[in-house]
């Protein structure tokens, strides 16, 4: 008889900035064969979370740059999985790049990087659009290049993959010499995942995401946080214009809604709330912000990016949903601003308007049906945690890219 072919062991992975495990997750749903060995991040609330989830997994609660080499080497690691601190690339930020001092840990990994006794055989980095015109990025770039690694960029958003989310954010992947990616590289930064017919990704047991084919209308980010329109169903004419909304605005939203390759909102929503009172929007901050708001319906297929203030501010945080299915925004907004306060509120009421909840958002995340946050994580604690991590359904789709052989 032949001898049956032999196992191959776990790949040994490192995740760094851990948060509340979006990574693990990702891993989880490649489908590689490998463990994490060790997850490192000083967020203590991110760290309860990760905890809960990951009970298991060795959690270092501790700086990166307090780590010495000699720590990194015993972990004996193949691949490092991280999401660097975003604030000193974002747009909306100080961008001071590499003077920002959380960018400190991240220029350590760099510097150790060459020293360890084991060069990683892959790493996979995820940040900001704004991370491919920083300093911090050219380091990295020259450090990978030092220690003889192939590499490709990218920038993508969870529409990418159906999913009805605008995200955008950089990708990296890297791997050892002399092995080479699956997919042809290019020092271009790429903006859809390459073709290649061993990647299709399978859903982890339980999830409800369902992969759909990236088509050119859905590749581009499109950030309207700034405008709405209604959204409930596709329109085929121009309505209304509403203050704050210009028809290129509204045309994108139009796209978004009738791109029939993207998933609807109503299939990441929870079917029912016990006790939905706390996620409905404040009258106040109606009146103030209804004008601005970026409101979705159930059957739209788009929603805009979800920060870590979402439920604290309003501005610019993300979309917010409305629950009233039969009620039409063109009705309510039809002459609001020659309304009373009272009255413009009598008009807002009829939209029954709420935040999107956390496992919500969590879901078009693709963190999967057993992802929970531990009780004594408030609401406020959830949205911000949830602002800060990735959609796991693309860096799983980039980790199985990155392994997988020619």
């Amino acid at each position: 008889m032949m001898e049956s072919e032999a196992t191959p062991l776990p790949l040994r992975v490192l995740e760094l900035y851990s948060g509340i495990g979006g990574m693990h997750y990702a891993l989880k749903e490649s489908c590689i064969t490998a463990e994490v060995v060790a997850a490192v991040d000083i967020n203590t609330v991110a760290n309860e979370v990760y905890k809960h989830n990951f009970p298991n997994t060795y959690l270092c609660p501790k700086t990166i740059e307090g780590m010495t080499v000699d720590e990194f080497d015993r972990l004996d690691f193949d691949m490092i999985l991280m999401s660097p601190p975003c604030q000193p690339f974002t747009r909306i930020g100080s961008q001071k790049d590499v003077l920002d001092p959380r960018t400190k840990s991240f220029l350590y990994i760099l510097d150790i990087l060459p020293r360890l006794s084991k060069t990683p055989k892959y790493i996979l980095l995820e940040n900001v659009k704004g991370f491919e015109t920083s300093v911090a990025r050219d380091i990295l770039i020259q450090t990978l290049e030092s220690c003889r690694y192939i590499y490709q960029a990218f920038l993508l958003s969870p529409t990418s993959l159906g999913i009805p989310n605008s995200r955008l954010r950089y990708f990296l992947l890297a791997k050892l010499q002399p092995d080479a990616f699956c997919f042809q590289t290019s020092h271009q930064i790429l903006e859809h995942f390459p073709d290649h017919e061993n990647t299709d990704l399978k859903p982890t047991e339980g999830s409800s995401f369902t992969q759909t084919l990236s088509t050119d209308g859905n590749r581009k980010e499109l950030n309207n946080s700034k405008y709405y329109a209604d959204n409930s169903r596709s329109q085929t004419n121009v309505p209304q214009l509403y203050k704050l909304e210009t028809p290129e605005h509204l045309k994108q939203k139009q796209i978004q809604n009738s791109n029939l390759s993207m998933q609807m909102i109503q299939d990441f929503l929870e079917e029912e709330l016990q006790d939905p009172s706390p996620y409905f929007i404040p009258p106040k901050s109606l009146l103030r912000y209804a004008l601005i708001l970026d409101i979705v319906g159930q059957t739209c297929r788009r929603s805009v990016c979800f920060t870590k203030g979402y439920g604290h501010y309003v501005e610019g945080t993300g979309s917010v949903l409305k629950t009233a299915s039969d009620v039409e925004l063109s009705l309510v907004f039809q002459s609001f601003q020659t309304l009373s306060e009272d009255e413009q509120l009598t008009q807002l009421s009829k939209l029954k308007l709420r935040y999107f909840t956390p496992r919500e958002i969590a879901n078009l995340h693709g963190f999967p049906p057993e992802f929970s946050f531990p009780e004594k994580i408030s609401l406020r604690q959830s949205y911000r945690l949830l602002g800060n991590s990735l959609n796991i359904h693309v860096v799983a789709k980039l980790i199985r890219l990155m392994v997988e052989q020619r």
